[in-house]
């Protein structure tokens, strides 16, 4: 190789150098951009970490207090009002009188009725007396035609008999009304000379069994508290008007069946929503200053004493094989970290209407847990992070 010759060859080696580390340069460049185009079109997700706090199982409930004991007495007949012998307030004793009616028609149709069974009565002795002459006469025909008569008339006395007796009777119980038991007239709406309007013309309450409130709530929280039947509660009571509310003693009166309510899961696979079964608690309220009517309201609490951490309800999915959420890993890659989502299934949990407890096997306190996603999830697909 020349003298001349020798410059020109590193001139060429340092161009092919430079257009190698240019396409190398270009090579990194695209890599770069194709991946950072593929990112943003990953499913963009939401995120919190799971924290460490106390677990509590809270139940509320309110309502009105109601006489456990009530008696709605309605106008059994009809008729209209001929005397009313108590008012609003009025304590009463049981069989006492509470309001009589005006059952005139009913005694003058009871009376004549009486002068039917009279009619047949007599009538019933003219056939007695042909009986007697047609057996004289010896006439077979006459007598077993006048033994015919009086077998029936025999019969139509009986259904008279039955009619008087159960129109005696209905005029008896439906003339007034009395007290099924001793208590109060809470509510009066009869009036004398007026017939019933389709309200109860008396109703009574038995202060002595006390009063009750109602309320829904979740058959899971239930067992979570360990509420059963007779269990004592103490009952918040707002007395009606400006007085301050009052601390009672109370007890479970009642735990029956409600309409269960569809709690929406935050999943969008196979089950949209899931089926929560209810119970209608009924609580018993005793006490001599309660007159009906008073709000009552009842919060009961207790603190978990299994070990976890909490994640909000709203990371919570459910498919065929339970409930689960997903966790986000951090991997190494060649151009840099990338983030995918783990699934983690769940059993045997805690769970309230707000956060629910997790184990500490499944997932650690600088985890990442998904509240939420831009796209539908499976196990093992890459994400971007809010």
């Amino acid at each position: 190789m020349g003298p001349n010759e020798e410059p020109v060859e590193r001139s060429r080696k340092r161009k092919l150098r430079a257009v190698f580390g240019s396409f190398i340069a270009l090579l990194a460049l695209f890599t770069l951009f194709g991946n950072t185009l593929q990112s943003l079109t990953l499913p963009k997700v939401r995120t919190e970490k799971p924290t460490h706090e106390g677990f509590v199982y809270t139940l509320e409930g309110s309502g009105n207090l109601k006489p456990i004991a009530e008696a709605r007495l309605t106008n059994p007949g009809g008729w209209k009002v001929k005397a009313v012998h108590v008012k609003e307030g009025d304590r009463v004793t049981k069989g006492q009188a509470l309001v009589t009616y005006d059952s005139t028609s009913a005694e003058r149709e009871l009376q004549d009725e009486k002068a039917q069974w009279e009619k047949q009565q007599i009538e019933l002795q003219n056939i007695q007396d042909r009986f007697i002459v047609s057996a004289q006469e010896a006439d077979e025909m006459k007598k077993r035609s006048t033994s015919r008569d009086l077998e029936k008339q025999k019969l139509d006395l009986g259904i008279q008999d039955r009619k008087i007796k159960q129109l005696g009777d209905r005029l008896a119980s439906q003339k007034e009304i009395s007290a099924p038991f001793d208590g109060m007239v809470t509510k009066l709406n009869a009036v004398v000379g007026l017939a019933s309007a389709g309200e109860p013309d008396v109703v009574i309450t038995n202060e002595s069994r006390g009063y009750r409130f109602e309320f829904i709530a979740d058959a899971p929280l239930l067992t979570n508290l360990g509420i059963t039947l007779e269990d004592k509660v103490q009952v918040e009571v707002q007395a009606i008007g400006d007085q301050q509310p009052a601390m009672l003693e109370g007890a479970i009166l009642e735990l029956a069946d409600a309409e269960p309510r569809m709690a929406s899961s935050s999943g969008k696979a196979a089950n949209p929503t899931t089926s929560i079964a209810r119970k209608m608690v009924r609580v018993k309220v005793a006490g001599s200053e309660l007159k009906g009517g008073e709000q009552a309201r009842v919060k009961l609490t207790k603190r978990s004493q299994q070990e976890g951490l909490l994640i909000s309800n709203e990371a919570i999915h459910e498919d065929r094989e339970g409930k689960f959420f997903y966790k986000v890993e951090e991997r190494k890659g060649a151009l840099g970290n990338v983030f995918i989502v783990r699934k983690v299934q769940i059993r045997d949990t805690e769970t309230n209407d707000k956060v629910t407890k997790v184990p500490r096997d499944s997932v650690y306190e600088n985890d990442l847990i998904v509240l939420e996603s831009s796209e539908p999830l499976q196990d093992d697909n890459r994400v971007r992070l809010q």
